[in-house]
């Protein structure tokens, strides 16, 4: 398969690099990525100044690969319009440095990669590995990555749907198995941490803790029993349960 790779956490990031050298294996892969992380950023786009794009060689990968001075959904675009000839079978965002479990994919720019290639009806896949006290490891994430990607594709996985993965930080023994499941919520109690700064301007730093709210058969609580879990997700956000009586107000 033709495979366009991307991410949120930069185009020199660790999990993007695992992800490339296991799926180069059996697969054309193409890597177009922003220049510097860019977590958190949602789906925002670039309007109010050119993108720089520069190819690069990236040693240990035969790849082609493409930095972007944008965000993960610039590259989407700039690849698929600009930078690639011929079709794309499948669009891969990650591999993303800590979860994106629950309500937190719409706030990731791993998923939102993704979602901007189902906008251009190209199926593709959001790749999330644990992360605990700075372990960084990502070579089992790329494997089930690689599993899930053929998986898909012998069973026709629709053009415009992403699939949402997010890989427990376990010993592959571990692991109980993969379960396809409904995206849960997660909260976060924040807080704003002041300080002035150089100029006296008083400045905010968010922190927090989070905290998942484990509906039945969600991402968060299978997560957490130790599976891999897989989230279909679309970009209509149109809520049908309450279309029909929204209607009636006027």
């Amino acid at each position: 398969m033709r495979l366009l790779l991307t991410n949120d956490d930069g185009i020199s990031a660790k999990g993007i690099y695992a992800l490339a050298k296991e799926l180069q294996k059996d697969h054309e892969v193409i890597i177009v990525a922003p220049d510097s992380e860019r977590s958190a950023c949602g789906h925002s786009i670039t309007i109010t100044r050119p993108l720089i794009v520069r190819e690069m060689k990236i040693s240990g990968l035969k790849s082609k690969a493409f930095s972007v001075n944008g965000t993960p959904a610039d590259c989407v675009k700039i690849a698929i319009n600009k930078l690639i000839d011929g079709e794309i079978d499948m669009v891969i965002s990650g591999i993303n440095k800590g979860l994106n479990l629950g309500t937190d994919v719409l706030y990731s720019g791993t998923v939102s990669a993704a979602i901007e290639a189902a906008i251009y009806k190209i199926p593709s896949m959001a790749v999330s590995m644990e992360i605990k006290k700075n372990i960084e490891t990502y070579e089992m994430a790329a494997k089930y990555a690689g599993e899930i990607l053929l998986t898909a594709k012998e069973n026709n996985i629709s053009s415009d749907i992403v699939l949402n993965v997010n890989i427990p930080l376990l010993k592959e023994d571990e692991i109980k198995g993969i379960k396809v499941c409904k995206m849960g919520s997660r909260l976060y109690n924040n807080r704003y941490l002041e300080t002035i700064g150089e100029n006296n301007e008083t400045q905010y730093e968010i922190k927090g803790e989070v905290k998942d709210i484990h509906d039945e058969d969600s991402d968060t609580i299978y997560f957490k029993e130790g599976y891999v879990t897989v989230t279909p997700l679309h970009y209509d956000l149109t809520n049908y349960k309450i279309l029909n009586e929204t209607c009636k107000w006027f």
